[in-house]
């Protein structure tokens, strides 16, 4: 009895110990967030190199606002979407996948390949040695080029004949720069892969002998037979080998192998994903950083997705909201000193000068650069170079020059002479589209202010202060 009673107290204590070892740091409509999902993700964006860095106190609000989005994403069923399947699932394989391979497979990979270049080498009579001396010859080249190519082969053979040394001929004289590089050595041959005229004579020698002149589609060529070759062993190539299998996509195909085979092993019970998705709970429990890397991914997702649709999309695509918006913030939108709204240009004529200013007279400036297009530089003739803008002093030299009376330097545009403006100074933004990205800018905080309002009201949140207390000091 005394035994069952140790026992037990022994057992509450180990669960009063390490039943929480990672404890709710906060709950967000009743969902319970781990303290080490909290450190991971204020960690992660609080590492050295980061500019603006928080507390962990600065960071908790930052946090509720990303986990309330995700849950107004839930809410949404955004996650039933096949598109964020999709995307989620493609992130999933990527980091699934390769798990399912060790070194091991990928060394028998690389064996199997070797084995079957090896018997295809082999079946096609081996592989040689040789090197070779090219005169060049063009084709279609005429008599006197052709006579004084085959003067030369035959002066460079005569000279090897004499005990010249054949490298150094061929780095003086081939044609072919690669091979000549190598005192005309070239890459080990299999039959087929050359000429006949070059194949017939290389054939014809015994090793060291050398070919006189051999005419060939390409030039005249000097052989030099080295010998049959016998083929490279594993080890040789086994970093060539390597690197093909990851350049070709390989281990891709040995993952699908290996997925095939523990699918067939378990009497086609289970389908791929459910073998991914069983891997992936594998590692999640084994790893507690890819257990958060993975929901960091999936809530990320969900979380842009949601705040497209609620303040990104939204702001930037609601005309009449953004009209409105700067209507009622005009003011914020003054400027210290006036700006030229206009067009910065060069012509190749000077009647282009004038013709420019007369193409978009009267035209809303929006479609200025639609216009010039259309007129000045279609069916692939650029006859203008045009930089549309509003501009700030210092933002275009020209601008600086003939608007703002400014004392600088243009640099000219080849081929384009003559330099022009066409616009006008303005104090202030004449709407709201010469000041668009400010005013999508800040309609968009002002959506992302009122979204995140609205979801504190939604959503309880209950942060366990005491627990919050411990990040980063267990």
């Amino acid at each position: 009895m005394k035994f069952k009673v140790i026992l037990s107290a022994l057992l509450l204590s180990t669960t009063m110990a390490y039943g929480q070892a990672d404890p709710t740091i906060m709950t967000i409509n009743g969902q319970p967030v781990s303290r080490s999902e909290f450190e991971y993700s204020y960690n992660k964006n609080n590492a050295e190199g980061v500019i603006d860095k928080k507390s962990v106190d600065e960071y908790v609000d930052l946090f509720i606002n990303y986990k309330l989005k995700v849950q107004a994403a839930l809410d949404a069923c955004l996650d039933t979407l096949s598109s964020f399947k999709k995307e989620f699932l493609g992130y999933r394989n990527q980091q699934v996948r390769p798990t399912f391979i060790t070194d091991a497979d990928v060394e028998a990979e690389g064996r199997k390949l070797y084995r079957e270049a090896q018997q295809q080498v082999e079946a096609n009579g081996g592989m040689w040695n040789c090197a070779h001396i090219l005169i060049g010859l063009y084709q279609n080249a005429d008599k006197e080029a052709q006579e004084e190519a085959k003067q030369l082969a035959d002066s460079i053979y005569n000279a090897l004949r004499g005990g010249a040394n054949f490298a150094e001929l061929a780095k003086k004289y081939s044609t072919d720069v690669n091979s000549a590089m190598n005192g005309g050595e070239l890459l080990h041959l299999q039959k087929g892969q050359t000429v006949p005229e070059f194949e017939k004579a290389l054939f014809a020698l015994k090793p060291g002998e050398i070919s006189a002149p051999v005419l060939s589609p390409f030039g005249y060529h000097i052989i030099k037979m080295g010998g049959r070759e016998s083929f490279p062993t594993y080890e040789t190539l086994h970093s060539d080998i390597m690197k093909y299998i990851e350049m070709q996509g390989l281990r891709e195909q040995i993952v699908d192998q290996k997925l095939d085979s523990l699918v067939k092993s378990e009497g086609k019970t289970v389908t791929q994903e459910q073998l991914l998705d069983r891997k992936l709970a594998s590692l999640e429990e084994k790893d507690p950083n890819m257990k958060n890397l993975i929901r960091e991914y999936y809530d990320g997702l969900l979380m842009i997705e949601m705040s497209n649709r609620e303040v990104w999309d939204k702001a930037a695509k609601d005309e009449k909201a953004l009209e409105a918006y700067f209507r009622k913030h005009k003011k914020q939108y003054k400027w210290s000193e006036p700006r030229f709204k206009g067009i910065a240009y060069h012509v190749k004529t000077k009647d282009d000068v004038d013709a420019v200013k007369a193409c978009v007279k009267n035209v809303p400036f929006n479609q200025w650069a639609e216009k010039l297009r259309d007129k000045f530089n279609a069916d692939n003739t650029i006859r203008i170079r045009v930089e549309k803008g509003i501009f700030r002093k210092g933002d275009n030299a020209l601008i600086d020059r003939d608007v703002f009376g400014i004392k600088t330097t243009v640099k000219p545009v080849a081929g384009y002479p003559i330099d022009a403006v066409f616009g006008k100074k303005i104090k202030a933004p004449e709407g709201m589209e010469d000041v668009r990205d400010l005013v999508v800018s800040n309609y968009q905080e002002e959506l992302e202010k009122a979204w995140v309002e609205a979801l504190r009201k939604k959503y309880k949140v209950v942060v366990d202060k005491k627990v919050l207390s411990t990040v980063n000091k267990h």
